[in-house]
């Protein structure tokens, strides 16, 4: 369609009083949190849709969990993704960028999924002092981490160091070994690869060592599921790979009714492998952990499957996890969820409660 004809088309809509979306006058509205992390995410997705021909802007919305230093046991599970949600509903935004993993893992109807664009590195990263990678840390030095999954592993590796809570954004983190507070500090390495920090990292943990969280590394792209043709404009920005490995590990999540505050790890790859025929065929392998908070045991178990079946086989990792005795570590480690500092969610990692809000915040 030529620009005389866009025009024609978008006049001629404006006489019938309809409003076209996605224009300069009426660009699409991207909710997003008010971080430097959280805007640089979500303005992937701006650039993305502005590239394709769909003008859009990004609006900044406070959450509760940005204005607050509590752990999220307390403030409530998902409370980095409700704020968003809820000007989403309400049509004040019209798409919502979310980090993957801050979402809670039951289905909301009001929205879909529109899109799963593909994955940075899932891996966690050290950011120690002196380039020190972690197995040249001295026994009781000092590593702040806001996760229990990161903290549980971290303390199963036997290395003798002393994991204290840690909250702020990632600027903050990282000055925190820079002035000598702490001796390292553990986040994910997708967050400082999308700011631009990667040359923080001293060392980039293997899954071996550390599995990430379920859906470590992914964005969610959401919009309200009544909007079909907004729903086909971002799934342009869908990665098949990265849907069924986002889809294994929350699977897998939801399965263990673990909830974003309980030790679970969880990555799920796309590999290639041979079938009874020769042919080369695409594979997903999961692997899977649960961890007693206190290090003292650490379930692992792994499987692969086809990637169309990419629920189910994060539902069955699971049940096997649970078969091994991961309800048991579960319960030990929930029993202590109220006074163990290592429960503050990874949820929290990205909050910037100093950002400065845009003229664009919603201020309702």
């Amino acid at each position: 369609m030529t620009g005389a004809m866009v025009q024609e088309t978008q006049d001629a809509v404006r006489e019938t009083g309809t409003t076209v979306r996605g224009t300069a006058e009426f660009p699409w509205r991207i909710g997003t949190r008010g971080s430097l992390l959280a805007l640089t995410q979500a303005g992937t997705v701006r650039d993305t849709l502005i590239a394709a021909g769909q003008q859009a802007e990004l609006v900044i919305v406070k959450t509760a969990g940005d204005q607050s230093s509590d752990p999220v046991e307390k403030i409530g599970v998902g409370v980095f993704t409700a704020a968003l949600r809820e000007e989403l509903a309400a049509g004040t935004v019209d798409i919502a960028v979310h980090s993957y993993k801050d979402l809670p893992t039951a289905p909301d109807p009001r929205f879909t999924m529109a899109a799963i664009p593909p994955r940075e590195d899932p891996r966690d990263a050290l950011v120690a002092r002196d380039g020190l990678v972690l197995g040249e840390l001295p026994a009781g030095a000092v590593i702040g981490t806001s996760a229990p999954r990161r903290a549980a592993q971290l303390r199963a590796l036997g290395l003798g160091l002393e994991i204290v809570p840690l909250r702020g954004n990632l600027d903050t983190r990282l000055s925190k070994v820079a002035n000598g507070e702490l001796d390292a500090v553990v986040v994910a390495r997708a967050g400082l690869a999308r700011i631009g920090r990667t040359d923080a990292v001293t060392e980039a943990l293997e899954p071996v060592q550390m599995l990430p969280a379920p859906a470590q590394g992914a964005l969610a792209v959401e919009c309200r599921s009544e909007e079909t043709e907004l729903v086909t404009i971002l799934s342009a920005l869908d990665d098949y790979g990265t849907r069924a490995a986002i889809t294994a590990e929350r699977a897998l999540l939801a399965e263990l009714e673990a909830g974003c505050t309980a030790p679970i790890g969880a990555l799920a790859e796309v590999v290639e492998s041979l079938d009874d025929d020769g042919r080369v065929v695409e594979e997903l392998s999961l692997r899977g952990c649960a961890a007693a908070i206190d290090g003292s045991d650490v379930i692992r178990a792994s499987a692969v499957g086809s990637l169309a079946d990419a629920a189910e086989l994060g539902r069955s990792l699971a049940r096997e996890l649970l078969e091994l005795g991961a309800r048991d570590l579960l319960s030990v480690s929930g029993s202590g969820a109220g006074t163990s500092s290592a429960t503050t969610s990874e949820a929290a990692e990205e909050t910037d409660r100093s950002s400065n809000p845009s003229p664009m915040e919603n201020n309702r």
